[in-house]
């Protein structure tokens, strides 16, 4: 694809801006080549550094917990200027925040919560995702994955825990018992290590999973699009922007959103039987902007590019000792930005689990919970987007009908609008009740709270700094308070109390009240009690607590023993 070129037609000339300037890091020979035969065990690598291998690397080494991370190039992202993954949705924001570079990916990218949907040019739904959102980070901001990447990396390095080793090929595993055995080549020659746990985060395409033989239920859709990156001078609104069918498309589907450096990401529908390499030219990709945008404005391409997307879903996303996270477990249809962030999220649910049961302080059957609770959260998503494909290309007359009419419906009568579907947006999953989730789980959103002095805080950063678990007790008594940290120290337990009112005589430290807050975990009385995990999830909520009643839910919440993987 050209770059610093231009393309010609006899009506226009476009051009293109010159590529990003992506960093890169050096290969450094790991320790192993010195000592050729040695096979040296360590107890966490994660192979792919991507977005999910990336998030689960800068989680675990915020806990303090040391991992192997292994990736096959020595750069973020795509080389060239390719958008990949746009949409960051608040949970993953939260996660962020947590990680300590949400800072950073709010300076850079566009901050959006507003989106409209048309049929040819009638506005027929919009939507604000603000109204049910109590948390600091915003619903969305939009920005070029190799930029969340890169600030990913740099957290990484910062934090220091990580063996972060570019140019390492992993080329062969083998499942042990009570680990994997991985062999890797670099440009200074191969080696092999073990690893406690192998999380594979290679993508789409992951090759363990092809060698280890999983079946990932791979279908692939005919429906095709071009995706193209651009900049214009031509003033539009940073909200989400989606066409049923736009007439400037040949009646066909159409995303516009805006992301970092004044570049808009703009997704046309394709016919099925298109010629990708022939939608993709720079005359034909120009034309079809030129058509959008309207004669006399000055435009050029960042990068333009076919799209053809599949889905697939593992049957378990563990196998013994190897642990599947992001697109290697599962791949959705990419309408509502639920695959990037379901990949960030299934790291940050492991991530804990993973530094607990390193550190001695929960049994292996705490991973088990991880398969438990993602699986089921990446297969609402495959429904989800699956009905927004079947809505964005319909399959059958019928289907066409029934499009037609609810279009035609949506701008005036309110029921319709709901079935407007070019993408549910990404929002964090629940998990159904299983051994460790008795209650099922719902995530607890980023709240701003205030110390009882009047300082303020947030969820995020009472579950920064170690893994623990978060115990939200109302109005406490200093007796009951008193009891359960006794069973807390002499059973060890990851738990954190914080008392939320009350008389400030508790002992624990004190949030002010706040009614945002006890609507958000569940109304509770004086004398209740919430359990949030150290992945900002419920894990229980009971009326009254005791000590008895604090450790039974702990020791429910971290189960002991497997579930049956080796």
């Amino acid at each position: 694809m050209p770059t610093d070129t231009e393309s010609n037609t006899a009506a226009e000339t476009y051009s293109f801006a010159p590529e990003y300037q992506l960093p890169s890091w050096p290969f450094v020979p790991p320790p192993e080549l010195e000592t050729p035969g040695a096979v040296k065990r360590h107890p966490i690598v994660i192979v792919g550094a991507g977005p999910a291998g990336l998030t689960l690397a800068c989680d675990l080494a915020s806990r303090g917990i040391e991992a192997v991370l292994l990736d096959e190039d020595d750069t973020v992202g795509v080389r060239g200027a390719s958008s990949r993954g746009i949409c960051y949705a608040q949970k993953s924001l939260e996660i962020f925040a947590r990680l300590g570079i949400y800072e950073r990916i709010a300076e850079k990218g566009i901050t959006w919560s507003f989106g409209r949907t048309f049929s040819g040019e009638e506005e027929v739904y919009n939507f604000n995702l603000k109204t049910d959102s109590l948390s600091v980070q915003p619903p969305f901001i939009n920005l070029q994955q190799f930029y969340v990447e890169w600030f990913l990396v740099d957290r990484i390095l910062e934090l220091g825990l990580t063996d972060l080793r570019w140019k390492n090929k992993v080329t062969r595993i083998e499942p042990m018992a009570e680990g994997v055995r991985v062999e890797v080549e670099t440009p200074a020659g191969r080696y092999t290590i073990e690893a406690g746990h192998l999380v594979d985060a290679t993508g789409a395409n992951s090759p363990i999973r092809t060698q280890l033989g999983i079946d990932a239920h791979a279908s692939r859709s005919t429906d095709r699009w071009c995706i193209s990156d651009v900049r214009f001078k031509k003033p539009l609104p940073t909200e989400r922007w989606t066409w049923v069918d736009a007439s400037f498309n040949e009646g066909r589907g159409v995303w516009q959103h805006l992301m970092a450096d004044g570049v808009w990401r703009i997704d046309y529908q394709m016919p099925e039987d298109c010629d990708t390499a022939h939608i993709s030219k720079p005359e034909v990709a120009g034309a079809r902007l030129r058509q959008q945008l309207g004669p006399g404005v000055e435009f050029e391409f960042v990068w333009i590019g076919p799209y053809g997307y599949r889905d697939h879903l593992l049957d378990d996303f563990r196998y013994g000792r190897v642990i599947f996270i992001g697109d290697s477990a599962h791949v959705v249809s990419p309408f509502g930005a639920r695959g990037g962030n379901s990949g960030i999220q299934d790291a940050a649910n492991l991530a804990w689990k993973l530094a607990l049961v390193s550190e001695g302080r929960a049994g292996e059957g705490l991973i088990d919970s991880y398969d438990a609770e993602r699986r089921p959260a990446a297969a609402q998503n495959l429904q989800v987007t699956s009905r927004s494909a079947r809505f964005l290309a319909p399959r059958s007359p019928a289907e066409h009908t029934m499009r037609r009419a609810v279009v035609a419906l949506a701008s005036r009568h309110a029921f319709a609008r709901g079935m407007v579907n070019t993408g549910r947006m990404s929002v964090a999953n629940d998990y159904p009740p299983g051994p460790a989730l008795p209650e099922g789980a719902r995530s607890v959103q980023n709240l701003p709270l205030c110390w009882q002095d009047g300082t303020p805080t947030d969820i995020a950063s009472l579950l920064r700094g170690g893994t623990s678990f978060l115990g939200f007790w109302f109005a406490p008594e200093r007796a009951e308070v008193d009891a359960v940290q006794s069973e807390i120290a002499a059973r060890r337990l990851p738990l954190r109390l914080v008392a939320v009112g009350g008389d400030g005589a508790s002992g624990l430290p004190t949030l002010q009240p706040d009614a945002a807050l006890a609507r958000h975990l569940g109304d509770l009385p004086a004398g209740g009690f919430c359990l949030v995990r150290p992945d900002a999830y419920r894990a229980a909520q009971r009326v009254r607590a005791n000590a008895a009643a604090v450790v039974a839910a702990m020791q429910t919440a971290l189960p002991a023993t497997s579930g049956g993987h080796p």
